[in-house]
Parts: C-alpha cells; sequence; structure tokens
C-alpha cells in the first residue's frame, strides 16, 4: 500500500512562511502527478495545488495563486509546498496524494496523517 508522509507544519502568523514536505513510498513516484489538498474543520477537503510527473505544468487553486508554489524532487520522491503570505483562512490539516493527470482530484483513498497548519491573526 503506498505510503505518504507529511512535514513541515507548525503555527506561524499571518504573513508568515511554511514549507511543507511530502515523501512517498510504495509507488512510482516518478511517473505520478502529485498535489497538496487541505482540510479545514468543518470543511470538505479541496485541492491546493498539483503538479505533473515531469514538474513541466502546476495547477493552483485561486485562493493561494500567486502566494504557494509546488515543486517536487524526483530522486527523493518527494513533492513540496512552499507557503507565503500566510492567512488565517489556510489554517487547515494538509495532505499529500498522488493526482489524475487532469491535476484536479486525487488518486488513492488512503491518505497519510497529514501536516497541521495553524495561521494566527
Amino acid at each position: 500500500q503506498v505510503q505518504l508522509v507529511e512535514s513541515g507544519g507548525g503555527l506561524v502568523q499571518a504573513g508568515g512562511s511554511l514549507r511543507l514536505s511530502c515523501t512517498a513510498s510504495r509507488m512510482n513516484f516518478r511517473i505520478a502527478a502529485m498535489g497538496w489538498f487541505r482540510q479545514a474543520p468543518g470543511k470538505q477537503r479541496e485541492l491546493v495545488a498539483a503538479i505533473t510527473s515531469g514538474g513541466g505544468t502546476t495547477n493552483y487553486a485561486d485562493s493561494v495563486k500567486g502566494r504557494f508554489t509546488i515543486s517536487r524532487d524526483n530522486a527523493k520522491n518527494t513533492v513540496y509546498l512552499q507557503m507565503n503570505s500566510l492567512k488565517p483562512d489556510d489554517t487547515a490539516v494538509y495532505h499529500c496524494n498522488a493526482v489524475t493527470r487532469d491535476l484536479v482530484r486525487p488518486l488513492f483513498d488512503s491518505w497519510g496523517q497529514g501536516t497541521q497548519v495553524t495561521v494566527s491573526s
């Protein structure tokens, strides 16, 4: 079964930055499009950002465009999310997953434990 381990979350003041990492195993990471999702209390999980297997194409939620950057290192089986200019609305548990080729929907039913991001005002 695929394993996804997220890290890098924490408590930060509004306007601050965080860098999330997700390391994947038991999957062919190099050919998988990957994405970051988040789920705030009482809300549905939503796509934040996604990237193709080679890193050449990305997709971002409108709410994070210009503030977040997704990247990947295929040699390390790791996908990153650089988050700048954080807002309290960014508070959520962040998860990674492989995504469909259109960079929209999660591919696997199982999820990692996620990493909590809390932005204080």
